[in-house]
C-alpha cells in the first residue's frame, strides 16, 4: 500500500521507506507524519512476509522495522532483509533492555527507537542518516584510497573496502562499529562524550540514544582484546568520557 502526499509548495524528498509494523494506527500516523515532512514514497507492511515481498520487488532506501510481528520476530526478519538490501534499519519497538539493543545492533540494524516515540524524534533520525548517506557518498569522491586507511600497531582499519584487522586478523564489524572505528581513528588520543559520539557517528544531537554508543564501544572493546590487555585502546573516563589511544606495538 503506497500514500502520496500532495503538496506542491513543499519540498520533497526522493528517499523511498518501507514501515513494517502490525499497529495499523501507528502506520497511519507515521505515514502522515513522514508526508507532512516531504516524504511521498512511503510504503508499508504488517507482516514479515508482506515486508519481504515488497523488499524483493522495490528499492528502499530505509526500513522502519517492528520487532513484534505477528508471522516473525523482528530480529529474525532484520537477518533476512539483509540478504536482499543494505538500506539502513530503525527498529521500533517497545522493548528497553540493552540486550535487545545490543541483538538488533549485532544483526545489521542501524538505529534503536523505543515505543511510545515522539514522531518528530523518529524524523530527526530518519534525516540524519540520509544527511550521513549523503555525507558519506561525498567524501569517496573527494577522498583518496590513502586517506581511507588507518594503521596503529596491530590494528589496521581500511575503510575503503570496510575491513578491521587486530593482530593479523580480519574482524567481522557492523557499519556502525566500523563508522565509530573509524572516528576514533581519525582523533586519536582525544576525549569525547557519547552525546558527541553520537551526533558524530549517528548524525543526531538533539535526541541521541547514548546507550547506543555504549553498546557499540563495548562491542568494539571485546573486538579490539582490550578486555584481556592490561593497555586499554579505547579508555573509559568515567565521567567525562572515552578515548582512542592508538597502540604502537609494544604495549601489545
Amino acid at each position: 500500500m503506497e500514500e502520496r502526499a500532495i503538496n506542491k509548495n513543499q519540498l520533497t524528498h526522493s528517499e523511498k521507506i518501507l514501515i513494517i509494523d502490525d499497529e495499523h494506527g501507528l502506520l497511519t500516523l507515521v505515514k502522515i507524519t513522514l508526508n507532512k515532512e516531504g516524504y511521498q514514497e512511503i510504503m508499508t507492511a504488517e507482516t514479515g512476509e508482506e515486508a519481504l515481498l515488497s523488499i524483493k520487488n522495490n528499492h528502499f532506501d530505509l526500513i522502519l522495522l517492528d520487532i513484534m510481528l505477528p508471522d516473525y520476530s523482528g530480529f529474525e526478519l532484520c537477518t533476512e532483509i539483509r540478504r536482499y538490501t543494505t538500506a539502513p534499519i530503525i527498529f521500533l519497538t517497545a522493548r528497553t533492555s540493552d540486550y535487545d539493543k545490543l541483538s538488533g545492533f549485532a544483526i545489521g540494524g542501524d538505529d534503536y527507537i523505543t515505543k511510545p516515540f515522539n514522531t518528530m524524534e523518529l524524523v530527526a533520525r530518519i534525516k540524519a542518516i540520509f544527511r550521513r548517506r549523503q555525507l558519506d557518498r561525498s567524501s569517496v569522491q573527494v577522498s583518496s584510497e590513502s586517506e581511507k586507511l588507518y594503521q596503529y600497531g596491530s590494528i589496521s582499519l581500511d575503510m575503503s573496502c570496510a575491513v578491521l584487522n587486530v593482530e593479523g586478523r580480519e574482524i567481522l564489524c557492523t557499519a556502525k562499529e566500523l563508522e565509530l572505528m573509524e572516528f576514533f581513528c581519525k582523533h586519536p588520543n582525544k576525549v569525547f562524550t557519547t552525546a558527541h559520539l553520537y551526533e558524530a557517528v549517528w548524525g543526531v544531537s538533539e535526541y541521541g540514544d547514548e546507550k547506543t554508543v555504549t553498546i557499540h564501544i563495548s562491542k568494539l572493546r571485546k573486538k579490539l582484546k582490550d578486555e584481556s590487555k592490561p593497555y586499554k585502546v579505547i579508555t573509559n573516563l568515567r565521567g567525562i568520557g572515552y578515548k582512542f589511544i592508538p597502540p604502537t606495538g609494544e604495549e601489545w
